[in-house]
């Protein structure tokens, strides 16, 4: 397998990180047009108000091919905790080690800010995905079955409690 490079934003990468999620969530699941217009609104209102000292946006890529992506949104980090957003590896490249470098990447970019806690919205059924959030050590803390994307799916809210630094 050829080296991948993670970067930060570039041109057209939102558009590759909402096509990613629409395609992958439309395909497996059965997601309908809102859940791509719901990231696409949302991600590109974070990627418009983007702080480096606040957040934070990797995109794995191979040979300039998009493989992967996650984001910190900072910005209720002293409220609510940062929240872990937009996690998502190419098919064709999962199981290959890329989602725990995403993961590491962000929970370092975590710990460095001295955030004291990470969080995400997940549902049930993703277990390659809550493998890794376990692994990295996120806790199921919130669990409730809702009606959206066209699917009644269990939502599921991990947290990870980043130890507090002097």
């Amino acid at each position: 397998m050829k080296a991948i490079e993670y970067l930060g934003y570039y041109p057209g990468v939102v558009g590759r990180i909402i096509e990613s999620h629409a395609v992958y969530y439309y395909e497996n699941w059965g997601f309908d047009v809102s859940f791509e217009t719901q990231v696409g609104r949302e991600l590109s209102e974070f990627v418009s108000k983007f702080d480096k000292n606040r957040d934070g946006l990797w995109v794995a890529n191979q040979r300039k091919e998009f493989v992967g992506a996650i984001a910190i949104d900072g910005r209720h980090a002293f409220i609510e905790g940062v929240r872990l957003r937009w996690f998502i590896v190419e098919p064709k490249f999962q199981k290959g080690g890329i989602g725990k470098n995403l993961i590491r990447k962000a929970v370092e970019f975590c710990k460095q800010k001295r955030y004291p806690k990470v969080y995400l919205w997940t549902f049930e059924g993703l277990e390659s995905a809550r493998k890794v959030y376990e692994a990295a050590g996120f806790r199921l803390c919130e669990e409730s079955v809702v009606s959206q994307w066209g699917q009644e799916i269990k939502e599921q809210k991990y947290e990870l409690v980043l130890p507090a630094t002097l």
